[in-house]
């Protein structure tokens, strides 16, 4: 009955209908979405970072609900854009890689903007067709660059000066500002950082320069009883990382398209110079250098975010729209830190999947707690409506999270979630796998390898033992499998993208004007 009465008083807040004596939030939140891109949750300090601390987001945590098991279903940036957008799987919205976004299908953009809300659009898309359903949206081309960024919108491009992080916040302030003040927005601020090439403002990366990152724990796995698939990939941090991602300049004389060359190789000794002395570093004194450029300048980045993050939670404060403001903050998927050896993403490795999730709404979501059910990124546009007070469709396959913000503990909620990558080889030679997560174990299977790894989640956490060959294994093995055929038929999974996936369009080639887009006297953002 307690449930039901705060459930009810919940519906009839964001309906208008029950006011109360006090100074109650308007009919319904405004919602801040703020996404990064490839912020691994371990890269967090109130997520128990070992390598940065972040104030501002753990500020989010602190003041409002931290998700600790919160996933990505399809762990990249296009299919995991999609699946926020659509609340379903890559199957299903049609976009299982970097092809290109239907943006004809419903969206929850298009549901809130017809609902009354005031959507908006900012900063890193990545999705290969124009926004649909905002109001106003003014995005990065494809990957989109760190210094004086392009943007484009309906009416074309120009060039904002600047940092691309202080650029996207400082868009989002002035669209928050000049919004139409009759109606409750629904604004998407999406980051590039802090992904690849790991390009940090000058002031962080210096905060960064001299600083030694702890390594993981994991960084020399030797992969000893896993799948094929993690010796295949080319994504490991002593060997595939370039000169470019290692910030190594290239030798004077050479022409751009040499440079270019030059700094695409895979190095496999390096000349570095430390207090006037030169020295040339190759083997295990390579690879601990090379971890440990690849983190100062990611963690650089991450830092601008994080005090980016800030800027906007203060302005929020500033202008009185913290209170009946619904503050979210995530990222597209996971991160590998060098666990595992790994940079990027796709696996279903926890530190790939996991997701930060942080929600702040004062006053309805109690401060300072931690959700540990299974989450994942179908459940955002639910939420969203939800939040908005307005009907979720039957179609969408994920569920809305707001019992969980009240507080409640759901008896029904899910106990297990599915998981599938499909980009084979893709950038990084990553085999297709799918499986299941329950709260306990992870059971994967590479179907273009027809091999399988099952994990124990409490006993193992860093997934370093394969116990599916373990006879003793073989009553849970059968289990898990039952269970991961279950949710493949429920959720419509027919293998409609295994053999035949559509073309890749994000990162293909770029608009017209966007490589040289140079006008005549570029103009300070507005």
């Amino acid at each position: 009955m307690k449930r039901l009465i705060a459930r009810l008083v919940f519906c009839l807040l964001a309906m208008g209908a029950l006011s109360l004596p006090s100074a109650a939030p308007p009919a319904r939140p405004n919602i801040l979405f703020i996404m990064s891109d490839d912020h691994a949750a371990h890269a967090i300090s109130a997520y128990g970072s070992k390598v940065n601390q972040t104030p501002h987001l753990d500020r989010l945590a602190r003041e409002g609900m931290r998700f600790d098991r919160c996933f990505a279903v399809n762990s990249i940036c296009t299919p995991s854009r999609a699946t926020i957008l659509t609340g379903k799987y890559s199957h299903l919205n049609g976009t299982p890689v970097f092809n290109r976004f239907d943006g004809s299908q419903p969206t929850v953009a298009k549901m809130l903007q017809a609902g009354g809300y005031y959507t908006a659009m900012i900063g890193k898309w990545h999705l290969g067709s124009d926004p649909t359903g905002f109001d106003y949206w003014n995005i990065l081309p494809g990957q989109g660059r760190y210094n004086d960024p392009v943007f484009y919108d309906a009416r074309g491009a120009r060039i904002y000066p600047g940092y691309v992080t202080e650029v996207i916040t400082d868009l989002t302030i002035e669209v928050i500002k000049n919004r139409p003040k009759n109606k409750p927005f629904f604004v998407m601020s999406h980051h590039k950082a802090p992904h690849r090439e790991w390009l940090p403002h000058p002031r962080h990366q210096a905060l960064f320069a001299n600083r030694r990152i702890p390594e993981p724990a994991t960084l020399r796995d030797n992969y000893a009883g896993r799948a094929d698939a993690l010796r295949e990939q080319q994504q490991s941090v002593f060997k595939d990382l370039t000169r470019r991602d290692l910030k190594l300049k290239p030798p004077p004389g050479l022409t751009p398209a040499q440079s270019n060359q030059w700094l695409n190789v895979k190095p496999t000794e390096v000349e570095i110079e430390e207090n006037g002395v030169k020295r040339v570093l190759r083997g295990e004194a390579l690879n601990a250098w090379k971890y440990q450029r690849y983190m100062q300048d990611y963690l650089a980045c991450v830092q601008g975010i994080d005090d980016n993050v800030g800027r906007l939670l203060d302005w929020l404060k500033a202008n009185h729209l913290e209170d009946n403001t619904v503050v979210i903050y995530t990222s597209d998927q996971g991160f590998f830190l060098g666990d595992h050896g790994l940079y990027d993403k796709r696996f279903m490795y926890e530190e790939s999947i996991q997701m930060p999730f942080l929600v702040r709404w004062p006053g309805v979501v109690p401060a300072g707690t931690v959700v540990t059910n299974l989450v994942i990124n179908c459940d955002f546009a639910p939420t969203f409506l939800d939040l908005a007070g307005q009907a979720i469709p039957a179609d969408m396959q994920g569920v809305s999270l707001v019992p969980l913000l009240l507080g409640e503990k759901p008896g029904d909620w899910r106990k297990s979630f599915y998981y599938r990558y499909y980009h084979d080889p893709g950038h990084h030679n990553t085999r297709a796998h799918y499986g299941i997560r329950t709260e306990t174990h992870k059971l994967i299977y590479y179907w273009t390898k027809n091999q399988w790894e099952l994990y124990d989640l409490v006993k193992d956490p860093d997934e370093l033992h394969n116990v599916y060959h373990d006879p003793a294994q073989k009553d849970l093995v059968k289990k898990l499998q039952d269970e991961l055929k279950r949710l493949k038929a429920e959720l419509k999974d027919d293998d409609q993208f295994a053999t035949n996936q559509p073309p890749d369009g994000v990162d293909g080639p770029a608009p017209a004007w966007a490589p040289d887009f140079k006008p005549p006297r570029p103009k300070a953002a507005p």
